[in-house]
């Protein structure tokens, strides 16, 4: 009876603070509930409307109805036109679009030829498959958008054809670019260094300042002249150089054992993961300054850490999601971080090509050093 008595107090004591350490209580409503509108919502692989551009070298009457035919099917939506190929595969290596249809000169010819095609005539042969009535130029290191891009390669044209052609016989070519072979170990392992990263430098950052203040070293810092600013710089700057081996390691085994290419220049890499890196880690302070304890810093970080891999374009494509959730994702330093490493990697682009993805991780490093700084003083006020 006596054991009972002393469970129960054991029982309400540890009710009472629950109730009182409301990051902890928080957590507990909100995981579950992240998770079941993250994955109920959010993730889809019934990929629709994704954006593409199109080379229109006939610029007829037909070339429109075709690029209006292409829509409808709601796979893709046409974001952009280009005067040539090589300008429309620089937008793709840069991420302005997906794909480019190009619609050849003699279009029209090639129609013709593609309703002369009988039912009864066998599966297409290569000059069979050089008799289609375009081409799609499909970014293949997302292995998902390749393929709702290749599912359009047999689409039929009944608005086009007066009579049904051969379901054998294609109706667009489609060349993939950086991944023609379709492995999709070339898209997760750049990404996985996003999702590494983010989940190493934040847990090392999130506990810096709780830390300090449970083993009692905080006071010892309140006292010396060092400036909140300089206090932050000096702890983030050591945990640079091991997200920098971090990324080494991941990129060099994946050479080794999976053969993912590596197409890009060092520098632009070391710029690119340099970015992230601080944003990260200043991210990590912030929620250092919020957290009470070390427990509370590491619910927080699986509080970012969830979204950051759901929602970052890593799992599942980005153009998959509703625009709630492609909002939330741009507010995530993984998902541009992960644009600007597929780029260098995959398709060696110079991250001053993609201007929109540094610019928000620097900003971001500065806002969140600033937010760090400020809250750690008002602290020791």
């Amino acid at each position: 009876m006596k054991s009972l008595l002393r469970i129960k107090a054991i029982f309400n004591k540890e009710l009472i603070q629950l109730k009182r350490d409301r990051v902890t209580f928080g957590m507990v409503i909100m995981i579950p509930l992240i998770q079941l509108l993250l994955f109920g919502y959010a993730i889809n692989t019934n990929i629709r409307d994704i954006p593409v551009g199109v080379v229109d070298n006939s610029q007829s009457g037909l070339s429109r109805v075709l690029i209006q035919t292409i829509t409808a099917t709601q796979v893709v939506e046409f974001k952009k036109r280009y005067q040539n190929v090589k300008q429309a595969q620089a937008a793709i290596a840069r991420s302005e679009v997906r794909a480019i249809l190009v619609i050849p000169y003699d279009v029209e010819q090639r129609l013709a030829r593609h309703k002369t095609m009988n039912l009864a005539t066998p599966p297409a042969t290569d000059e069979e498959t050089s008799r289609a009535i375009a081409q799609w130029v499909v970014d293949g290191s997302d292995t998902v958008i390749a393929a709702a891009i290749k599912s359009l390669r047999t689409m039929p044209l009944a608005e086009l054809l007066s009579k049904p052609a051969n379901r054998n016989t294609p109706t667009f070519e489609v060349a993939l670019l950086y991944n023609p072979e379709q492995r999709s170990a070339v898209n997760i392992v750049p990404g996985l260094v996003g999702v590494i990263l983010t989940m190493t430098m934040i847990m090392f950052t999130s506990a810096a300042i709780v830390r300090e203040r449970e083993r009692g070293n905080l006071e010892l810092l309140i006292n010396t002249p060092i400036h909140s600013l300089e206090l932050m710089l000096g702890k983030i700057i050591p945990y640079m150089f091991i997200g920098m081996v971090q990324v080494l390691i991941i990129l060099v085994l994946g050479y080794v054992i999976f053969d993912v290419p590596f197409n890009g220049g060092i520098g632009q890499l070391f710029g690119a993961t340099l970015l992230f890196i601080i944003a990260s880690l200043t991210l990590g302070l912030v929620i250092s300054t919020i957290a009470k304890s070390q427990l509370q810093s590491m619910q927080m970080t699986i509080f970012v850490l969830l979204p950051s891999i759901l929602l970052s374009g890593f799992m599942f494509p980005y153009e998959g999601m509703p625009k709630v959730a492609q909002y939330i994702s741009e507010a995530l330093p993984a998902t541009h971080y992960i644009r600007l490493i597929r780029g260098v990697v995959l398709r060696d682009v110079e991250i001053i090509d993609m201007t929109f993805d540094v610019t928000w991780l620097l900003l971001f490093s500065i806002g969140g050093l600033i937010i760090a700084s400020l809250r750690f003083k008002k602290n020791l006020d």
